[in-house]
């Protein structure tokens, strides 16, 4: 169960990540679409959770790997958005979110 603090700061992490991405993704990613589909916080707000769903790549791992590779790069800007908000900035663990694949898995069995 999350806190109303833990909520709070994954919606304001969730909110300025997805603008840094938006910002760095044509240098990361070239031409793909990053969107960031939720964040989860560790109770102790040092680590958070991020799940990213990536259009249209053919190789999620690899999109995924780059993310990651820049990593430090995206905490470093996220820390100077939230300065003023946050006394630590979380250590970021990107994740490709499926919940789409599966929504759409289970929509074709039941066409079935």
């Amino acid at each position: 169960m999350e806190s109303t603090r833990q909520k709070k700061v994954a919606r304001l992490i969730l909110k300025e990540l997805a603008q840094i991405i938006n910002k760095e993704s044509g240098n990361i990613l070239g031409p793909i679409i990053v969107g960031i589909t939720a964040v989860r916080i560790s109770p102790d707000l040092a680590y958070a959770n991020v799940f990213l769903s990536i259009f249209p790549v053919t190789d999620l791992l690899d999109a995924l790997n780059k993310i990651k590779s820049k990593k430090s790069l995206l905490r470093k800007k996220l820390g100077i958005a939230v300065r003023n908000q946050l006394r630590i900035v979380p250590e970021l663990n990107f994740f490709i979110d499926d919940s789409a694949d599966y929504a759409e898995e289970i929509d074709l069995l039941l066409k079935k």
